[in-house]
């Protein structure tokens, strides 16, 4: 059943739509430099690794990412394995 919880909550109204500036932001340290400005990052206090991209500012004016660069990546509270480094620290 689409929209319907198995405890009889209808989750269509207990999810708020996330608006464009609600984003998540953590720092963590790039582990790997991919092909196409792509990293994977560990993220602090834990031993998680996901995938980053630069993003479009850090590419404009041509900000390097090297490996064990601290760095602070947003993620979008839909998907949290994949986000976008938007500063180099």
């Amino acid at each position: 059943m689409v929209g319907a919880a198995s405890d009889g909550i209808d989750l269509e109204r207990s999810i708020s739509p996330l608006g464009k500036e609600e984003v998540i932001t953590v720092n963590g340290v790039v582990v790997e430099a991919l092909r196409n400005t792509t990293y994977r990052v560990q993220i602090d206090g834990s031993e998680k690794i996901v995938l980053a991209t630069l993003s479009g500012k850090m590419r404009q004016h041509n900000i390097k990412v090297i490996i064990a660069d601290a760095v602070e990546v947003e993620f979008s509270a839909y998907d949290l394995n994949r986000g976008r480094i938007v500063r180099r620290n």
